[in-house]
């Protein structure tokens, strides 16, 4: 079986290099398929076969994964549907495109399973929700599940919360990013170097969700053991209050949702 990605931008790379790295498929066994050559000498120095013709790259996998940009779903989809093998297991990664929608587009019955990965993949800490329809079987959606797991971690979530999906975690790295630059802006401001300042704020917010994870300890908690009586994390925490961080923080989420729905 070989793999194929149409198109080989940064999420597909990461995707590609994580199933090598991590022993799963065999770089001879993958195919990228893009129109920009800088894309493409990027996925060949990862040592798999790359072409610019979409259709020549769909006859000859059994697993197709369509990593273009949601806009260009629709033409992609018409260029391979005719050639796809009828077997061939797709696997999506673009939000708003239902399992519904993404069945219509082929004009006919296929095997879909809808991913919604996030940048973080790219440093092999990447959070991916996972969907299938009817026609994906146990097996299949083992070998989804396994590419995924090799750059970060996967969930198979009912396709009602793909959405939500997109807010909580596809989009929220923007959101993580904005805050470590403003907390490094806040050290630098205090006297402290850049990149200095960038290394504190960025290890913080790492020790932090890793004590999320694995301690399992409610967010609430671990907050309340940062803070102590009169002490300086209060009265930051105070302002953050006052400021509206959480608000803000949740109808970003929602304002994601949204536009995904639409």
């Amino acid at each position: 079986m070989k793999f194929g990605w149409i198109g080989a931008g940064n999420m597909a790379r990461a995707m590609m290099k994580g199933v090598i790295q991590g022993g799963v498929v065999p770089a001879a066994d993958v195919a990228a398929s893009d129109l920009s050559d800088t894309a493409l000498e990027a996925a060949s120095a990862l040592g798999v076969q790359t072409m610019k013709d979409n259709r020549a790259l769909a006859e000859q996998c059994g697993v197709v994964v369509l990593a273009v940009k949601p806009q260009f779903y629709a033409c992609v989809i018409d260029e391979i549907a005719p050639v796809l093998p009828d077997k061939a297991l797709i696997v999506t990664i673009a939000p708003g495109w239902t399992l519904e929608r993404l069945q219509t587009q082929f004009g006919g019955e296929r095997k879909i399973v809808r991913c919604m990965p996030n940048t973080p993949a790219m440093v092999g800490e990447g959070m991916t929700a996972v969907c299938p329809n009817g026609r994906v079987s146990e097996t299949e959606l083992h070998l989804v599940t396994t590419l995924l797991e090799s750059f970060g971690k996967c969930a198979v979530v009912p396709e009602r919360l793909m959405d939500a999906v997109v807010a909580v975690s596809g989009s929220s790295p923007a959101y993580v990013y904005m805050f470590i630059e403003a907390l490094a802006d806040a050290g630098v401001y205090e006297g402290m170097p850049r990149d200095l300042s960038y290394q504190f704020a960025a290890q913080a917010v790492l020790g932090s969700a890793k004590m999320v994870l694995e301690t399992g300890l409610h967010p609430g908690a671990l907050k309340d053991m940062v803070c102590s009586p009169a002490g300086t994390t209060i009265e930051s925490v105070r302002v953050l209050e006052e400021r509206g961080m959480r608000s803000a923080v949740f109808e970003a989420a929602l304002a994601a949702s949204k536009r995904c729905k639409q």
